[in-house]
């Protein structure tokens, strides 16, 4: 349970969030308005994964939002092209592979700043969209490939829900079980002794930054799907909504720490407090107010979370 203090306590906060809502508008507990906050928190929860990879790190990706942007336009071509559904879902990961490839290598044997080198491929990636299509939105994306992910299993239960949980569950696999995780969590915790011991930092920073990408290749093809149309302004602004999803669930904007759970319920709190505004009846301008204390509120809390957890460890030396 300890293990679990700060996923435990993003619960909390989400339950909390829930219950305001449901005393002002009882509605908000209505089934249909519940699934509604899974399924927009979906999107957000895709890229917010995949960045809690590269912040583990101790880096940063503002590229996301574009390179969502691309997978939207490129696999939106392909589906139209008449290339098989599961054919595009496999070319748009291999996208996100290559996009975060290079996210890597700006930052490993290029020596850039994280925040720079995806600031840089932040607007060459937008502009990579825009060319793709002409600035003209990608349309009649067929059934077969919208299908894939908004086909109901049950009502108001997608299979893009299903994806995710499945994506969180390898991913945390990942982060938690495999040599790769281990080493992406020592990078970020210490990267210089981390290479001292052995280990070849700069691939496993490329790694992180591939299954960064990889994540925002899915959301897009999520979005693709659900809409039905490809926009290259799609995810426009969206990567600060996954690093906030990121730092609420306790991923350390330093580096080293983080969950995958705590992440995913980053992304529902929200999305919860973004329909929660609408239910209400109160104006969505509220919501950039909201996340932005809220973000502010959580990277405070981490810091008195450590402070704390630093006297306890002075009290006991002395002890």
């Amino acid at each position: 349970m300890k293990s679990y203090t700060r996923e435990l306590s993003t619960l909390l906060a989400l339950m909390i969030i829930i219950v305001i809502f449901s005393a002002i508008a009882p509605r908000y507990l209505e089934i249909s308005n519940l699934m509604d906050i899974v399924e927009q928190g979906t999107v957000n929860g895709f890229l917010a994964i995949g960045v809690t990879c590269a912040i583990i790190t101790g880096g940063i990706d503002l590229s996301v939002g574009s390179a969502m942007a691309v997978s939207i336009v490129t696999c939106g071509r392909l589906a139209v092209a008449g290339v098989p559904p599961l054919a595009v879902v496999v070319i748009g990961l291999g996208l996100g592979a290559l996009i975060g490839t290079i996210n890597g290598l700006l930052v490993t044997k290029m020596k850039l700043q994280p925040f720079i080198a995806t600031m840089g491929t932040n607007s060459v990636l937008r502009g990579i969209a825009y060319l793709i299509t002409g600035g003209w939105p990608v349309l009649n994306i067929p059934k077969e490939f919208r299908q894939i992910f908004q086909y109901s299993i049950v009502p108001n239960l997608r299979m893009s829900m299903i994806v995710l949980v499945l994506m969180a569950v390898v991913y945390s696999f990942v982060l938690k079980k495999r040599k790769t995780g281990v080493y992406i969590y020592a990078i970020g915790s210490n990267e210089e002794a981390t290479k001292l011991s052995g280990v070849n930092t700069d691939k496993y920073k490329i790694m992180a930054y591939m299954l960064c990408s990889m994540g925002a290749a899915m959301a897009g093809m999520v979005t693709l799907a659900r809409l039905g149309t490809g926009e290259p302004t799609g995810g426009e602004g969206y990567e600060l909504n996954a690093i906030a999803a990121a730092a609420i669930g306790g991923t350390s904007l330093a580096g080293g720490k983080g969950s995958i759970l705590g992440t995913v319920l980053g992304a529902l709190i929200l999305s919860a407090l973004k329909i929660g505004l609408v239910v209400v009846g109160m104006d969505t301008f509220y919501q950039y107010i909201a996340t932005g204390l809220i973000i502010i509120v959580a990277v405070y809390l981490e810091v008195v979370q450590q402070k704390i957890s630093g006297m306890f460890s002075k009290k006991k030396k002395t002890a």
